[in-house]
């Protein structure tokens, strides 16, 4: 293939004008970014425009990542630090080829330090961006935890305990580890680090009959990622605990520690717990981000009329308290932590008691619950009234004590927020009567209710247009009528899921005068009737909208709100 640059090409096939590759240049001055991602970045040019021309202008061969299943051996004859470098991926390998995938076919000094490296004659193929990145990582994660688990594996070979691997192994003392550590530490951190590329919120390590399931959780559901062999899951298990200062010889006993771990210049905050089944001990690690950037209120989803109602709640309040509700995984916490954001400034003095301590913030005094050393939300939050605070947020309401007291705070002059594990609005005053909250002290300190739902996004690349049927109008409260509903095929940039991202569904109750009246009534229909007239907009007609706009799909909604 002869040098041309891809501007120039780009101009000729007519993608872009001369203007805008010009601007483009211009842009791309001084940044070290590729022209091609320029484009994209700045709107001049789609990834599929991209790729069309190149096909059409090059003849070069698209190939989808998603679905060609790449060889693990092929790991070997590409070294690791030049695919990353230059994001390619092999292929296909012959004696004398060898076909690599990747985003730029005229990247020319990737193509020559391929063949360098290989020597091989080498065929570039194109693929979407992100579909080369996350093939790339699959590729060499999966080498490096298979050289692992192979290296494991000859370590128990003529090991004196191999033949009992199931007690011996669990109670290996620092020094006896030794011979496995090295091996261990590169299986976990290499198991860590595919977590982080995916954007994994949790890891799930289940031991088995046959072997250790390790799965991830990414954008709210579960995937298996990688088997590991059973005799190799007390050494894994075993890194685990050392990371989180666990007992590793206890393991009949649930426990829960931390880790501080570096990731690709990241520091993430590992919560791991530990639970004894009849095949062993399960872990389960939550990957937490140490110092993030907060999400943006329109970033978690609240656009609209819900950000209106939102934002004047939140700026209106001086005292009460807001109460955030939803099931768990519902993002209640990054809109609370959002809200502290909001409120946060240097003429308050604001509280925050979190059981965990998942996000450090500077400016706000963050409280760290401990049950187990008497440190609970109930006795904090006492503590927490004397240090004159002017905003309190409660991480969780958990039991009518704490219910009662922050009540009390919130009609005393200070502003308080909380969440509350219900399914909505209405639920989630029944649930504050349940555990014994006396009606007068609900109705005089709330002052707002947000309930909110994650929902995965419909991928933008190959989101395509539906009628519904008369079922799927029915279930989102639609008359009917002609509608165009959205959905994802499956693609290389959301990895053949069809959906890429989530956002939140939200329904926003303002406390009114007939509100408060209702709820000192103990009167569901009177609530009921004053919801209405404070025109409160159930979750299920935020979820109607997004489905409308082709943000979220019917089968979406239907996973994640149910009969709500």
């Amino acid at each position: 293939m002869k040098y041309i640059r891809l501007g120039d090409l780009l101009v000729k096939s007519g993608a872009i004008t001369q203007a805008q590759l010009e601007e483009a240049l211009a842009l791309q001055s001084g940044t070290g970014e590729r022209l091609g991602a320029v484009l994209q970045k700045h709107g001049f040019i789609t990834e599929k425009q991209l790729i069309d021309t190149l096909m059409s202008q090059l003849g070069v061969e698209f190939i989808d990542l998603n679905t060609f299943s790449i060889p693990p051996e092929l790991a070997q004859v590409l070294p690791k630090n030049i695919a990353k470098k230059y994001m390619v991926v092999p292929v296909r390998v012959t004696r004398s080829d060898i076909h690599i995938a990747m985003a730029d076919p005229l990247n020319f000094v990737a193509v020559e330090e391929v063949r360098a490296v290989t020597r091989r004659r080498v065929t570039p193929l194109i693929a979407a961006s992100a579909a080369v990145e996350r093939a790339v990582q699959n590729l060499y994660s999966n080498q490096g935890a298979m050289q692992a688990i192979e290296e494991m594996q000859r370590d128990l070979i003529g090991s004196p305990f191999s033949g009992a691997v199931s007690s011996g192994a669990q109670s290996v003392a620092v020094d006896e580890e030794e011979s496995d550590a090295a091996p261990a530490i590169r299986l976990v951190n290499s198991i860590i680090d595919r977590a982080c590329t995916e954007g994994a919120s949790d890891i799930h390590m289940e031991p088995g009959e046959e072997n250790m399931t390790i799965r991830m959780r990414i954008d709210g559901a579960l995937r298996p990622i990688i088997p590991v062999p059973r005799e190799l899951q007390s050494p894994v298990i075993s890194r685990m605990k050392i990371m989180a200062r666990l007992d590793i010889a206890q393991k009949n006993l649930p426990q829960d520690g931390r880790a501080l771990v570096t990731v690709r210049q990241e520091s993430l905050d590992l919560r791991i717990s530990t639970l004894p089944t009849i095949h062993g001990e399960k872990v389960v690690v939550r990957l937490l981000r140490r110092s993030p950037q907060l999400s943006t209120l329109e970033g978690i989803g609240l656009e609209g009329e819900n950000l209106k109602r939102f934002c004047h709640l939140v700026d209106t309040t001086r005292e009460g308290m807001i109460l955030m509700v939803g099931p768990t995984g519902s993002g209640k916490t990054s809109t609370l932590y959002a809200m502290i954001g909001r409120l946060q400034s240097d003429e308050v003095n604001l509280v925050s008691l979190e059981d965990p301590v998942e996000y450090h913030m500077d400016g706000v005094c963050q409280v760290q619950i401990n049950e187990k050393t008497g440190l609970t939300f109930a006795s904090v939050l006492r503590s927490v009234l004397r240090q004159d605070p002017d905003i309190i947020a409660v991480g969780e309401i958990r039991d009518g004590e704490t219910a009662e007291i922050a009540m009390r705070a919130a009609m005393t002059g200070h502003t308080v927020l909380s969440t509350v594990h219900t399914n909505g609005a209405a639920a989630s005053i029944d649930r504050l009567l349940d555990i014994g909250v006396e009606p007068y002290l609900i109705a005089g300190a709330l002052k707002g209710i947000i309930s909110q739902r994650l929902v995965r996004c419909v991928c933008p690349h190959c989101r395509r247009p539906y009628a519904p049927s008369g079922e799927e109008q029915a279930a989102l409260g639609l008359p009917p009528g002609d509608y165009t509903f959205y959905r994802g095929e499956g693609c290389g940039e959301c990895f053949g899921t069809g959906y890429r991202g989530r956002t939140g569904a939200f329904e926003i109750l303002e406390v009114t005068p007939a509100v408060r009246r209702a709820i000192h009534a103990r009167s569901a229909q009177a609530l009921e009737q004053a919801m209405q007239d404070a025109a409160f907009q159930p979750l299920l007609a935020c979820c109607r909208t997004l489905v409308l706009r082709g943000v979220t799909s019917a089968d979406e909604v239907q996973r994640v709100v149910g009969g709500v």
